[in-house]
């Protein structure tokens, strides 16, 4: 499809000309938008923004991180097949795009009545509309003992690819076999629901591999594994025999990093020679910050015709950090797709009409269960007009039946997909 058509079809033709008189008339600018944080929302919305409005739109992407690291794939780093370069790409790309500025700076406040962000350096940038991409924080205050001295840099996360990614491989790797790795995985909602569970699938295969006395003990705050449950069960029955052990209604409390222990809330205690603590999660601080996480003081609600925040006018919110929708998981695949109804609403808005009425969105989550073999979970979110959500449109979606070579081609293909329609 020609791009005047794929415009057209999406009912933005007539906006990209109204945005791009409005920037064109005398004395006047071209509108401002302001994009906070590069990931897999931040950086599509940018990209798409700056494609979509042919450059007629001025465009800062605020971004800390020299590069972008994936965090689908980097639990391969854990289990030995990828490295942590085969995940990170430059924004190089990205920031050569018509209209696009990018600022490698931390944006530390916002002022929705001043339309402000406040940047590290102490600059402000000011905005028509604000994209908001935080990502999640980690709510540490509900772990006491993880506000010890010390205790984030002996048990780490791993949840945000990167240093951490490569420090608890380190520790892996100097486990002695036959001692034990324990995951800790928090009550949804979480970022990327079937991760903790493809993690302990990489970790049994390393075992496997060079520590075959070794295993995994997956500590789950949920009743059951919160996603792909069948398949990942059977993984580890066949593929893994007496190498994973599952524990579910365990909700850590607390932990003590000298002693390598996790409590439950009924106060059962577990020790493992390597802690994989994922603590309970919330919007990035930012958000919170400026009072958008108007959910339970956790994740933003939005409007999903435009991911306009509920709390506060010209802020728009993507990816991990929103109030879900039902059965919308906060992945990469789904924050990719909330840029795009994102960026074609704000060109709508920016020319004073309304944003397209009927979005339509898509998912899949690939997980490796070894190095090569993979089993997936997609489906399909379409607007409801009257419950003012998007709904998962019944019978669209898919499951594997079982764990193939064949889909790991296929995740390797969504992966370079996907980091193309991110950032090139």
């Amino acid at each position: 499809m020609k791009r005047r058509q794929f415009l057209q079809a999406l009912g933005m033709g007539a906006a990209l000309g109204a945005v791009a008189s409005r920037a064109s008339g005398a004395g006047q600018t071209r509108p401002r938008v302001v994009v906070v944080g590069a990931g897999y929302g931040g950086a599509t919305a940018a990209r798409y923004l700056s494609l979509w409005s042919a450059g007629s739109i001025d465009i800062t992407l605020v971004e800390p991180n020299p590069a972008f690291i994936s965090c689908p794939l980097s639990n391969l780093v854990l289990g030995g097949s990828r490295r942590l370069e085969d995940l990170t790409i430059s924004y190089g790309e990205l920031a050569s795009r018509s209209g696009i500025t990018m600022v490698r700076e931390l944006a530390t406040g916002i002022d929705p009545d001043k339309r402000t962000v406040t940047l590290g350096n102490g600059k402000a940038l000011r905005y028509d509309r604000l994209i908001l991409s935080p990502g999640i924080d980690f709510l540490y205050d509900r772990l006491p003992g993880m506000r010890q001295p010390g205790a984030r840099e002996r048990i780490l996360h791993a949840w945000k690819a990167g240093e951490q990614t490569l420090g608890l491989r380190r520790q892996l790797e100097a486990m002695e076999d036959g001692e034990t790795f324990l995951i800790s995985i928090p009550q949804a909602p979480y970022r990327c629901p079937p991760g903790p569970y493809e993690r302990a699938c990489q970790v049994a295969h390393y075992f496997k591999q060079v520590k075959p006395k070794s295993r995994v003990i997956l500590l789950d705050g949920n009743e059951d594994v919160v996603s792909k449950g069948a398949l990942f069960k059977k993984v580890w029955a066949e593929r893994y025999p007496g190498m994973v052990d599952y524990r579910p209604s365990f909700n850590t409390v607390d932990v003590n990093a000298k002693t390598r222990t996790v409590v439950s809330e009924l106060g059962e205690e577990v020790s493992g020679a390597v802690i994989n603590l994922l603590p309970p999660q919330a919007a990035g601080s930012i958000a919170a910050g400026a009072g958008l996480a108007n959910a339970n003081r956790r994740w933003c609600e939005v409007d999903f015709l435009s991911f306009e925040s509920t709390q506060a006018r010209h802020i728009h919110v993507l990816g991990d950090a929103i109030q879900v929708a039902p059965l919308m998981p906060k992945s990469a695949h789904m924050a990719n797709q909330h840029a795009k109804v994102c960026a074609a609403a704000i060109i709508e808005l920016l020319a004073d009409r309304p944003p397209p009425a009927h979005p339509l969105l898509t998912n899949t989550c690939y997980s490796f269960v070894s190095d090569q073999d993979v089993i997936h979970v997609a489906s399909v979110h379409s607007y409801d007009e009257a419950k003012k959500t998007l709904i998962a449109v019944p019978g669209s979606g898919g499951l594997s039946a079982a764990p193939n070579a064949l889909e790991g081609r296929y995740a390797m293909d969504w992966a370079r997909n996907i980091w193309a329609d991110t950032l090139l």
